[in-house]
């Protein structure tokens, strides 16, 4: 396994673009230092989008956020910088990334941020019985 992280974040073809599907993805070890006190910082990241043209190639991805394990960084602002590096990546019809951060002085912190493409409007989900 690379022990070197990179920044690039690589892409796919959709194999479904007529499709409005989701894609799910779960970040259990996301990892940044506290900006003040260079304490490690420990999150869960869920990742859900509704691809356009791209997807977010999973290996890349890991690379990618094991990047931010040596840098410091405010969750709302590392948060809204993943967000902003996957929207440039992909450019989603729709995506949400939600960071919880594990306990720190007592303190849970969990940051939501979304984008969502001017043109897009959210199918309803059928409700089943």
């Amino acid at each position: 396994m690379p022990t070197q992280t990179r920044i690039t974040l690589d892409t796919f073809d959709n194999p479904n673009p007529g499709r409005n599907y989701t894609v799910r993805i779960r970040i259990p070890e996301f990892t940044c230092l506290c900006p003040k006190t260079g304490q490690p910082d420990f999150a869960t990241l869920d990742l859900e989008y509704v691809p356009d043209g791209k997807c977010v190639e999973l290996k890349s991805l890991k690379l990618y956020i094991w990047s931010y394990r040596d840098q410091g960084a405010f969750h709302e602002a590392v948060a809204n910088q993943i967000l902003d590096d996957l929207v440039a990546a992909v450019g989603p019809r729709f995506m949400r990334l939600t960071a919880r951060f594990n306990v720190r002085g007592g303190l849970y912190t969990t940051v939501v941020a979304e984008h969502r493409a001017e043109d897009w409007v959210a199918v309803a989900q059928e409700r089943l019985p």
